[in-house]
């Protein structure tokens, strides 16, 4: 069978906030997580662990330098199933500010600016600008006044991008594996070429040594905690915020988070962050991260998944060949629909397929006879009839193509979906197992939906109306038993 187009096991990635390759699913703005998270009960136990000397320190940092009242916020940092939180001090009601943080204690592009490192930063992306100024500050120990800050932050999550090479066969055959080696090589990249024009350069302002494992580092802080969705500040560390984990049973992320006036007579602007829920004292005040990620991109982002069926998800990369006889006209098609030769489609579990992915299937496998559908009469009109059935041989290709990169796609896994669920119920694994289980299971389980999706859609083949049929109807040329009408002349 002639390859008409591709099918990808492994999506496209994206990073903060470069241009956008791929579908809306994928183009999420960052959120923030304290440490490797899980779905645990936000309650504390009856007396929480004393936090550790530099978590001490830093609350007293926080507390004297402004930028907050320990006495009058109604959260504190606290040591909680996930590593640290942010607990109530009395009860929180839903929507009420918990935290207040003004702008002289973020860390974004603006901090970066405005330091001694800004005059070398000014042609970077912003994030690797704030990941220079975040290992610089560290390597700068007692010298930074950040210092308090760095201390709490962690040396790595359970994020796929610090996994090492054992951990990450766990993982094999899945497309969280390809998007994780990609992640690497870019931030690899990204190190090579700030470390050529901006860190050798200029010594004096980098005394010391700097490794891509310490861009790496920065890269993980900042996927996984800073904030992003902010009016006028597309990528922000907020101190004490960032220290506010991820609850599955909150279910939504709207008015979670905004920037907004410090009052009638200040001009200080003002990061606030709310209760989506009601708090009782003693318990974590949490937030929803993102709805939309699925299990391979939490993973990615901040070290853990969920058990819900839906955050189980397989991108499918589709594209239309350039050496099709007609890649012209259906790409002009396929751009005048907002897609491209090479299309991304998010398959969730349990799920229907995204509505314009089958047309865009048809599109692509449009050969031969069903071309004239191509010709610039139907340019206005052609996706509609896209979107029905075109002929039998146009659907039976696309069900055997699609079929094919399944079974291609399944058989890269070293394990069944059977024998993934049986170490779920054993309940004893380590984190990152849990991960690479859960994940590896979940996309196998999408596959299989594709597959079955498309193994129903061979059986109907018969059944289905076509182009030809569709238009003969139109006509008046088909009767009611579907019999073709034929004139005699007279």
């Amino acid at each position: 069978m002639a390859t008409l187009f591709s099918l990808s096991p492994s999506p496209p990635f994206s990073y903060f906030l470069s241009p956008v390759v791929k579908t809306p699913s994928f183009q999420k703005t960052l959120h923030c997580t304290a440490r490797p998270l899980s779905a645990t009960s936000n309650i504390l136990s009856p007396e929480p662990d004393p936090l550790p000397p530099v978590v001490q320190t830093f609350w007293k940092w926080v507390s004297g330098e402004g930028l907050m009242s320990s006495k009058k916020c109604p959260v504190k940092p606290a040591i909680v199933p996930e590593g640290l939180g942010l607990v109530a001090q009395r009860d929180i009601g839903r929507n009420e500010v918990v935290l207040e943080v003004p702008k002289k204690f973020w860390m974004n592009p603006d901090t970066v600016s405005a330091s001694e490192i800004g005059s070398v930063c000014g042609g970077l992306k912003p994030w690797i600008s704030v990941a220079l100024f975040l290992i610089r500050e560290k390597k700068l120990r007692e010298e930074s006044m950040w210092r308090y800050y760095l201390d709490i932050l962690p040396q790595y999550t359970d994020s796929t991008i610090y996994w090492s090479e054992e951990e990450l066969s766990e993982i094999q055959g899945t497309q969280l594996l390809s998007t994780t080696i990609g992640v690497k090589e870019y931030v690899q990249s990204e190190f090579e070429k700030v470390e050529e024009e901006v860190i050798l350069p200029h010594k004096n302002l980098f005394p010391f040594p700097i490794t891509c494992d310490d861009f790496l580092w920065a890269f993980g802080i900042l996927r996984s905690r800073a904030f992003s969705r902010l009016r006028g500040q597309n990528l922000v560390l907020i101190p004490i915020a960032d220290l506010i984990n991820h609850n599955p049973s909150i279910t939504t992320e709207e008015y979670v988070w905004e920037i907004k006036g410090g009052g009638l007579f200040s001009r200080d602007v003002l990061f606030s962050l709310r209760s989506p829920v009601s708090v009782k004292a003693g318990e974590q005040v949490m937030i929803q991260y993102d709805l939309n990620k699925s299990n391979a991109e939490l993973a990615l982002d901040y070290g853990f998944i969920e058990s819900r069926p839906e955050r189980n998800a397989y991108t499918l990369t589709l594209q239309i060949s350039e050496s099709d006889e007609f890649f012209g006209d259906k790409l002009d098609i396929a751009e005048s629909n907002d897609l491209g030769d090479t299309a991304y489609f998010d398959i969730t579990l349990g799920q229907s397929l995204p509505p314009k992915m089958i047309p865009y299937l048809r599109l692509v496998a449009l050969r031969g006879t069903d071309a004239f559908l191509l010709e610039s009469i139907f340019r206005n009109a052609v996706w509609g009839h896209l979107e029905l059935p075109i002929s039998r041989a146009n659907e039976e290709l696309i069900c055997q193509v699609v079929r094919a990169a399944c079974s291609s796609a399944l058989s890269g896994y070293h394990t069944s979906i059977e024998e993934d669920e049986k170490l779920m119920e054993g309940r004893n694994l380590d984190r990152r197992l849990q991960i690479a289980v859960g994940t590896r299971a979940g996309e196998k389980k999408v596959l299989q939906q594709i597959d079955g999706i498309f193994k129903e859609r061979e059986l109907e083949l018969n059944e289905l109306e076509y182009y030809q049929e569709r238009r003969l109807k139109d006509l008046g040329l088909v009767g009611e038993q579907g019999d073709i009408i034929f004139w005699e002349p007279k």
